[in-house]
C-alpha cells in the first residue's frame, strides 16, 4: 500500500491568487479581505483569490492586479481556461469581509468588508459559478484552508477582543 503524499502548502499575500491541482492545499488569512475559491470536482483543479478591494479606481490600467476582486476573477479565469477548465463547471465558495473596525462609523453605508463581498457574489454570479457556500462579514479575521484535493474549505472566525479579554460589539 502506497502512502498518501501530503499536499503542497500554498499561502495567499493579500493581493495575490493561486490556481492548481489535487496535490495543493492553499492558505490565507482574511480581514475586510475577501478569498473566491473555485474548485472543478471532476478535474480536483482549484483556484483562490485573496483580494483587499473590490475594483481598482480611475487611472490608467496597466496590467491586471489580483489586489483588486473584479481583476483577481479575471486573473483566476485566464488560468483555468489554460488548463481547460470552465468558470460554470466550477464550485464558488467566498470567505470574509469581516468588519476590523466595528466601533468607527463610516459615513458612507456599507464598509470596505461588505464591499468586498457583495462584489465576490456578483462576479461569481456573472460568470454562471453556483455559490456553494460563504462565510461573509461579522467582527474579527478568520483563517482559510483549501484542499483543492476534496475542494473542502475550512474557515476559523477569530473574534476580535478589547484588552479585557471581552468580545468587542459593534456600534449600534
Amino acid at each position: 500500500m502506497r502512502a498518501k503524499t501530503k499536499p503542497k502548502e500554498i499561502f495567499l499575500q493579500p493581493g495575490e491568487y493561486f490556481v492548481g491541482d489535487a496535490g495543493h492545499r492553499i492558505r490565507t488569512v482574511l480581514g475586510s479581505c475577501v478569498s473566491m475559491t473555485l474548485w472543478h470536482p471532476g478535474k480536483r483543479i482549484g483556484a483562490m483569490s485573496h483580494f483587499l478591494l473590490s475594483r481598482r479606481g480611475a487611472g490608467k490600467l496597466s496590467e491586471l492586479d489580483a489586489r483588486y476582486g473584479e481583476e483577481a476573477m479575471e486573473l483566476m479565469l485566464e488560468e483555468l481556461a489554460r488548463v481547460r477548465v470552465v468558470a460554470s463547471e466550477c464550485h464558488g465558495k467566498i470567505f470574509g469581509g469581516g468588519n476590523m473596525f466595528p466601533g468607527v462609523s463610516r459615513v458612507d453605508s456599507l464598509n470596505v468588508g461588505q464591499k468586498n463581498g457583495e462584489t465576490a457574489r456578483r462576479l461569481l454570479q456573472a460568470h454562471d459559478v453556483p455559490i456553494i457556500s460563504e462565510s461573509l462579514y461579522g467582527i474579527g479575521h478568520r483563517q482559510i484552508i483549501f484542499d483543492v484535493h476534496s475542494g473542502h474549505v475550512w474557515v476559523c472566525q477569530v473574534k476580535l477582543v478589547d484588552s479585557g479579554g471581552f468580545p468587542l460589539k459593534a456600534a449600534p
